[in-house]
């Protein structure tokens, strides 16, 4: 186990988990009264929790170090967000569990005019995509807070951007017909930008891509398009691929851009 993720801070440094959570640390780990296991308090800070006690479907258990996480992101490196329009079928799952596990900020799923599901997802779908993510964060050891909003229609999606927007985003639109655009390096380099952006928002089509109309959309919202490479990837694995490829410039954006000067 990577990580535990607690829901809630503790009360003094106690900790009483059940449900599920009893279920996985005492049936699955296995974990008995003195021993310990790592976990993330929801505030980011990394914590040691003793197991005090197993009763009763419930495992009370004790904080017994904390301290700021040292490999979290620095202040310099913009959150992402993942604009993803909703896939068919099963793939949206797929696509939280690997964001969340790629350090994904926030993704926002949204109806575009080709994609095959509808605005409004059930509570059991929206739970589920929550589950997915707490699962995905503690396999992976991520320790960036991901969250998921529900799904918004187009106008919905735009007023949310320009609030991102507001607030300093740079937005990136994958999309692999001919449009004009940079290297997507150079949307990201701080010389060419009039102020260091907070967040990176990253726009992602369902099968078949983005309309003309909606590219126009995102354009004229401000919007930078790129692509990578010449061949049309699955809708899940271009989420993956884009999102992973912009992190690593935000990562290393230090060094590729000392070089360029």
């Amino acid at each position: 186990m990577k990580q535990f993720l607690l829901a809630e801070e503790p009360d003094n440094g106690i900790v009483r988990l059940e449900g599920d959570d009893y279920r996985y640390l005492v049936r699955v780990r296995r974990l008995a009264p003195g021993e310990f296991f790592p976990a993330l308090l929801p505030d980011g800070k990394e914590t040691q929790v003793q197991v005090l006690s197993v009763d009763k479907g419930l495992l009370t258990g004790k904080c017994v170090s904390a301290e700021e996480n040292p490999n979290q992101p620095s202040s310099s490196m913009p959150a992402l967000v993942l604009f993803q329009a909703l896939p068919k079928g099963e793939k949206m799952d797929v696509i939280v569990r690997q964001a969340a596990e790629g350090g994904i900020t926030e993704i926002v799923p949204f109806v575009s005019e080709f994609s095959f599901a509808k605005a409004g997802a059930g509570e059991q779908k929206f739970s589920r995509w929550q589950r997915i993510i707490k699962e995905a964060r503690q396999q992976s050891g991520s320790k960036i807070p991901t969250a998921i909003r529900r799904p918004h229609n187009k106008e919905e999606l735009i007023n949310y951007w320009k609030e991102l927007r507001a607030s300093g985003a740079i937005g990136l639109l994958f999309h692999h017909q001919g449009l004009e655009q940079k290297p997507l390096h150079s949307y990201l380099d701080n010389s060419n930008l009039d102020k260091e952006p907070k967040f990176a928002a990253l726009a992602v089509g369902p099968e078949g891509g983005f309309s003309e109309s909606e590219v126009s959309l995102f354009l004229e919202n401000g919007f930078n398009p790129f692509t990578i490479g010449d061949t049309i990837l699955r809708t899940e694995t271009a989420a993956l691929y884009c999102a992973a490829a912009v992190r690593i410039l935000l990562w290393e954006r230090d060094s590729w851009q000392l070089k360029q000067k």
